[in-house]
């Protein structure tokens, strides 16, 4: 025979360590042993991407926060409140926003978009 025949190639000599590896003969689970880390690195980065999307980076930061979610659905709003590591998510109903009060002035809205806020003056 030919020497070259009787020689194992490299490749082959790898296939034939891969096969008489006793771990890989004995768990049949090592080829999907890294899911694990795949899955846990998908729900990072879909949580991160969530966060991103709905603007919600400002929870994050050590300032002071109030936010208005759904402000034009009544029934649906929110308002949710941040102060330190103290966050308050509170449902806004009619009988929250009624109440008696005194009436402070006036708002506009101009052409360009801007409000203005003119007081009333107090009678004395």
């Amino acid at each position: 025979m030919r020497e070259s025949t009787m020689k194992m190639t490299l490749r082959e000599k790898r296939r034939t360590r891969r096969r008489n590896n006793p771990v890989h003969r004995d768990d049949p689970m090592s080829g999907v042993a890294n899911l694990f880390d795949a899955a846990m690195v998908f729900a990072v980065g879909l949580m991160v991407a969530m966060v991103s999307a709905y603007h919600l980076n400002e929870l994050f930061s050590a300032d002071e926060m109030t936010m208005i979610k759904n402000p034009n659905q009544p029934g649906k709003m929110e308002l949710i409140t941040k102060k330190g590591k103290e966050i308050k998510v509170q449902k806004l109903t009619k009988e929250m926003a009624q109440g008696q009060g005194m009436r402070l002035g006036t708002a506009y809205r101009l052409q360009n978009g801007k409000v203005v806020y003119i007081p009333e003056e107090e009678e004395k």
